[in-house]
């Protein structure tokens, strides 16, 4: 926008030389110096009135400043994500835990099947304690991570983990057959916590299911835990597997932190520039609901 109007004001200042009224007046000039101050002050001082206008107006173009470059790319960057892999999912929980939430199961852990462990990540483990005549004790117990990268198109790897946070929450509240639905916001576990339990009636008996979705920058964890008392068995207390829930989602999160401690992304890291294999394929369906299939 400068150098038009500085191309304006030039083309007039030419146009004002080329007219005989500026020429005798500048002729005026010279004689005026030339009569007043010795001759080589007459050449400094009268020619630098001349030039100076010149070699204003050569400084006032170089000092244009240049088109500024488009800031389009800047505008589209997106912070890099903070967690870069996942932790292997059958090893997320310690023995421990796992002998106090599938005592019979502790070597039963399958892993999900993925083609990108650093993207998603599941194991489940199930348990099964005959209790003879008094019938048994079933337990389920299933962790699955997803991992979101940022991407210049769809955001911050953060945000599409909170989005997908908020979608599982949704799906543990309207699963098909659930009664006393009861969630509970959580402290102490990641960034974001929620605890959604419920009852699920089947011909086997009635099962408790306990869902814990936690989110940890942009890894979102996700506990299904349900028991039932079989064949006569007492039905467990709800109280109970709930706890047992929050502790595994716990130690979970703390493996995916620990996982990335010296292996996030770097700040310098461009963004990804294609959606991650995990968003590109959707939220996965609830595992509470596939649990219910199961059982």
């Amino acid at each position: 926008m400068h150098r038009p109007a500085q191309r304006d004001h030039r083309d007039q200042h030419d146009q004002g030389e080329r007219q005989p009224g500026r020429r005798n007046a500048r002729l005026g000039r010279l004689l005026v110096c030339a009569a007043a101050v010795p001759a080589v002050l007459v050449v400094a001082g009268c020619s630098s009135s001349d030039s100076g206008s010149a070699a204003g107006e050569d400084a006032a173009q170089q000092q244009t400043p240049a088109a500024k470059p488009s800031q389009s790319a800047s505008a589209n960057a997106v912070q890099p994500a903070a967690y870069s892999t996942l932790p292997e999912a059958c090893a997320v929980l310690s023995g421990a835990t796992l002998g106090d939430l599938v005592p019979k199961g502790t070597k039963s852990g399958k892993e999900g099947t993925t083609d990108d462990t650093a993207t998603r990540a599941s194991c489940s483990w199930s348990s099964l304690q005959n209790n003879g005549v008094k019938g048994s004790q079933f337990r389920w117990l299933n962790v699955s991570m997803l991992r979101f990268e940022s991407n210049a198109t769809r955001g911050a790897g953060d945000k599409l983990a909170k989005d997908y946070y908020g979608r599982q929450v949704q799906d543990a509240q309207s699963v098909d057959g659930s009664k006393n639905t009861k969630p509970e916001q959580l402290t102490g576990v990641g960034d974001q916590g929620t605890a959604i339990r419920y009852d699920l009636k089947k011909k086997e008996g009635t099962f408790k299911q306990q869902t814990v979705v936690a989110r940890v920058e942009n890894v979102v964890v996700t506990v299904d835990y349900n028991g039932a008392g079989l064949a006569g068995d007492k039905t467990p207390s709800a109280d109970d597997l709930t706890k047992a829930a929050e502790k595994a989602a716990k130690e979970a999160v703390s493996a995916v932190t620990a996982a990335n401690h010296n292996g996030g992304a770097s700040p310098s890291k461009p963004a990804s520039e294609s959606p991650s294999g995990s968003a590109s394929k959707g939220a996965s369906p609830s595992a509470s609901a596939s649990a219910s299939k199961k059982n």
